[in-house]
């Protein structure tokens, strides 16, 4: 199944609306592409959202009376034999729906997909030459010239002090919007830190996870999410975050 096909799908399979066969083939696609995966995720979270504020109207009793006086009786069900075969057919559709649970199940989460999208981007910047499009290790330079280019101002703050010097920054898109890539230095590591601002209404704990060969920590303080990258060693990581969280809740 290719993306076309998958999108002209994806609303029935997120209403749980088509076959097994169908909803197998776009889970199946879904797998490997992030597009329609991206895709997955917003008709879920729409869905979620019109199931939990949606107004549900009763109808009157009178109303449900008189539909049910005129709908016919129904037959008296007729009695079935059981026998091997309706067994097997029973036995095959629990296997499919359960194949088929499995592979939603392995889905990457949001989070996973968003993860993965700042370790490429992390990699992109090293592997282009491109890791800043203002070089400075001066926060009084780097900050405003984000001004005009996001609907944003990114706090910047300069760890020199710390063993983790500013080099600079560059504009960065990660999930479907441009963000602010701030860069640190720890001796010849290069760090990262993509920042965001976020409709979380609390602030998420610092979480740590690998990824490639790399180390992401994700936070959110402030309404700002923040996502640190880089394959130094997870314990300066951790400090990197932590310092960043002192400055913060100092500021």
């Amino acid at each position: 199944m290719n993306c076309k096909e998958t999108r002209e799908l994806l609303p029935a399979h997120v209403d749980h609306e088509l076959g097994v066969r169908e909803a197998m083939d776009i889970d199946t696609h879904l797998q490997g592409c992030p597009a329609c995966q991206a895709e997955y995720a917003q008709q879920t979270a729409a869905r979620a959202a019109v199931k939990k504020h949606a107004t549900y109207f009763a109808a009157p009793a009178d109303v449900v009376r008189r539909i049910q006086r005129g709908l016919p009786m129904p037959a008296a069900p007729a009695r079935r034999t059981w026998n091997w075969t309706h067994a097997g057919a029973v036995l095959a559709t629990v296997v499919a729906i359960a194949w088929s649970l499995g592979l939603y199940l392995a889905l990457p989460t949001a989070t996973d997909r968003l993860t993965d999208e700042v370790v490429a981007n992390h990699v992109r910047s090293l592997m282009s030459d491109h890791v800043v499009d203002v070089a400075s290790t001066d926060q009084h330079t780097v900050k405003p010239w984000f001004n005009g280019k996001l609907d944003f101002s990114p706090t910047v703050p300069d760890l020199a002090t710390e063993g983790f010097p500013l080099i600079g920054g560059r504009l960065d898109y990660l999930d479907h919007r441009p963000v602010a890539a701030l860069v640190y230095r720890y001796h010849q590591h290069t760090i990262n830190l993509f920042v965001v601002p976020t409709t979380d209404s609390k602030d998420l704990a610092p979480r740590s996870v690998p990824r490639q060969g790399y180390r992401v920590v994700y936070w959110t303080r402030a309404g700002m999410a923040y996502w640190a990258v880089s394959d130094v060693d997870p314990a300066q990581l951790a400090r990197f975050k932590d310092i960043m969280l002192a400055r913060a809740d100092r500021s």
